[in-house]
């Protein structure tokens, strides 16, 4: 897991933050920080009054509270798609490699303890809350260009060629797997926050969003000859 969060895009950061404690801190103390009060009202001046060490040092590490939720939410994409490969690598069939990309996107994340600092069940809970805000900016276009969303780009990309390899004549698989990795993480958003405009429900939610979106991936993969 070490090499994975090596691997995140060095343009996230000003230090990285994987080679020393206070590093660590800082982004752990921030993933816990944004999810207790949310990015607006995040500041690194109260990062740094938690963690303590002066609001200096943590722009030692990061430009700026989006550099950090950028860099949270790399993490976490990287870390599915890490999982995602593991688990579908000896698969065969095309169909049930769909339906364990699907139970990981449906699945409600529990602690890795591989990594000490990272929540990841937290880091899941930022992602279905902020990860929106990551992209809604006026900046979009340049953190684009700076290779900020290549770690979603990939996870669809690998869900996507699962997807071709089902049907090979369906022309939108990376159109239909980023559409199926965004509902599964909005309709967890909607049954926790919004629950009258969805029919998924908090109780046994992941087998109800799971079995909602195989249906809608293999009817529509079914419609094309």
């Amino acid at each position: 897991m070490t090499y994975l969060i090596r691997a995140l895009n060095p343009q996230l950061y000003i230090r990285n933050p994987e080679d020393s404690a206070l590093g660590k801190e800082i982004v752990g103390k921030g993933l816990l920080l944004i999810h207790e009060m949310g990015l607006e009202a995040f500041t690194f001046k109260k990062l740094a009054d938690a963690i303590p060490t002066t609001e200096a040092s943590v722009y030692r590490y990061f430009e700026n509270k989006h550099r950090l939720l950028m860099y949270l939410i790399n993490w976490y994409w990287t870390w599915l798609d890490y999982r995602l490969e593991k688990a579908t690598n000896r698969c065969r069939k095309p169909d049930i490699k769909i339906k364990k990309s699907i139970q990981f996107f449906s699945a409600i994340v529990e602690v890795d303890n591989s990594v000490a600092h990272i929540n990841e069940k937290l880091l899941y809970q930022v992602v279905i809350a902020e990860w929106t805000k990551s992209f809604f900016t006026s900046h979009v276009k340049d953190d684009n260009q700076s290779q900020f969303f290549q770690s979603y780009k990939q996870l669809v990309v690998r869900f996507a060629s699962y997807l071709h390899d089902m049907n090979p004549s369906y022309p939108y698989s990376r159109t239909l797997a980023s559409s199926i990795i965004e509902i599964a993480h909005s309709q967890k958003f909607y049954m926790q926050h919004l629950p009258k405009i969805t029919n998924l429900t908090t109780k046994n939610n992941e087998k109800m969003l799971a079995t909602f979106l195989e249906g809608m991936v293999f009817s529509t993969l079914s419609s094309y000859p």
